[in-house]
């Protein structure tokens, strides 16, 4: 009994770490992140985090990963639900965003990682529940059954992930240009969520 409660405990504190872990680089980016501002925000000492991750890239690592995770997952149940492709695009494009708008630091991560080390971005893919091709497939389907089959599929989910993510990413540049306020940016931001499939739609029914 002992044991289990032990074993609760260090679960309990690691979900606690990576919760901090998170927030601190949503804040902060990978870089700016600290281990002494990540073990505060978690409340416990910086000995005890070292103990779990022992590196900052190690904690990063596990939450990189588990936000994967959790997307690929979400992105294939919506991918295989059983309502029109305009749906699925609504629904895929809106899970997308939300999951950039709450980790705006990991598209700034994987680029940096892409030119410098892109293996480690390959194994995050790699350990992800569900295989992209599977994804791929399903989309794949829900086209043909809209009879839209000379749409390139591959070609689609490239579109979805560069119209999605270029906003967040440029977000400063963005704000600069057009003078939005932070407010102003993030009704921009939920107005695209709804524009985005229309768009799309429109462009692949062309062909």
């Amino acid at each position: 009994m002992w044991l289990n409660l032990m074993a609760k405990k260090a679960l309990t504190t690691e979900e606690k770490i990576l919760e901090a872990a998170k927030k601190v680089f949503h804040r902060k980016g990978y870089e700016g992140a600290r281990m002494q501002e990540i073990a505060d925000e978690a409340g416990i000492n910086k000995a005890l985090l070292h103990y779990y991750f022992r590196t900052k890239e190690n904690l990063f690592d596990a939450v990189f990963k588990a936000a994967f995770r959790e997307i690929f997952t979400k992105l294939f149940t919506t991918v295989d639900s059983n309502v029109p492709l305009e749906e699925k695009l609504k629904n895929l494009i809106n899970e997308y965003i939300c999951f950039l708008q709450k980790n705006s630091y990991i598209p700034g991560f994987i680029l940096a990682e892409l030119n410098q080390n892109p293996e480690k971005i390959i194994e995050v893919f790699k350990s992800v529940p569900v295989s992209p091709s599977l994804l791929f497939e399903r989309m794949k389907k829900s086209v043909n059954d809209e009879k839209l089959e000379k749409t390139d599929v591959r070609e689609l989910f490239i579109n979805i992930l560069s119209l999605c993510i270029f906003p967040i990413i440029a977000r400063p540049m963005i704000q600069h240009i057009f003078e939005f306020s932070d407010e102003e940016f993030d009704q921009f931001i939920e107005k695209r969520k709804k524009e985005l499939p229309v768009f799309i739609m429109n462009a692949i029914r062309k062909k």
